[in-house]
């Protein structure tokens, strides 16, 4: 008898109903969780999709930057290539007027009688070749009674003053320094009084 009421209280255990019927899916459950798994599926897809899109997109730019970089290089190296193969063009479209007036003036000396006169046409040819270089930016250094600046200018010889001011001073140059816009292109080459 006790087998058979122990059986009857299995039976009617409202407890073991319980979960029974939480182990027990029922169908509609079951599509549920599914349908929800699906959404977050579908989700996750977009999600890598919209990602890999992006990456697409910024993978784009930056070739084209990179290809748009490496024209900008050439492009100014060509452009630097070019200045340094032509850049006296200037100065020398300007210097060749004096190179004709050059030749002209060997020309007229083989018949010329008058020595002044030679002498009068080559100092304006000089003058206007100094005057060009003045119009591209080179000035000759000023030497005679300037104290010694190493930064311009070279002793060679140093002799006793003749005098007390002329002390530390230049009293010959034997060579002409020249600056191209205040940067020193030759130092000019001189005689220093001790």
């Amino acid at each position: 008898m006790k087998k058979k009421e122990a059986a009857k209280d299995k039976e009617f255990d409202p407890k073991a109903s319980e979960q029974q019927t939480e182990n027990q899916a029922t169908p509609e459950t079951t599509e549920t969780a599914n349908e929800t798994v699906a959404e977050e599926k579908d989700e996750v897809a977009n999600k890598l999709d919209e990602v890999n899109a992006a990456l697409e997109e910024q993978k784009d730019k930056y070739l084209r930057l990179a290809a748009e970089f490496d024209n900008f290089r050439k492009r100014t190296m060509k452009e630097k290539s070019d200045l340094i193969l032509n850049g006296g063009e200037k100065t020398l479209n300007s210097i060749l007027p004096i190179v004709d007036d050059m030749e002209r003036a060997l020309s007229t000396m083989e018949k010329a009688t008058d020595v002044n006169a030679v002498r009068e046409g080559v100092e304006l040819i000089f003058n206007k070749f100094i005057a060009v270089l003045g119009q591209n930016g080179v000035k000759k250094i000023e030497t005679i009674d300037q104290p010694l600046d190493t930064d311009y200018h070279e002793a060679i010889a140093v002799i006793p003053a003749p005098s007390e001011d002329k002390k530390g001073k230049i009293l010959d140059c034997v060579q002409n320094g020249y600056t191209l816009n205040d940067k020193v292109l030759r130092h000019a080459k001189v005689v220093v009084g001790e």
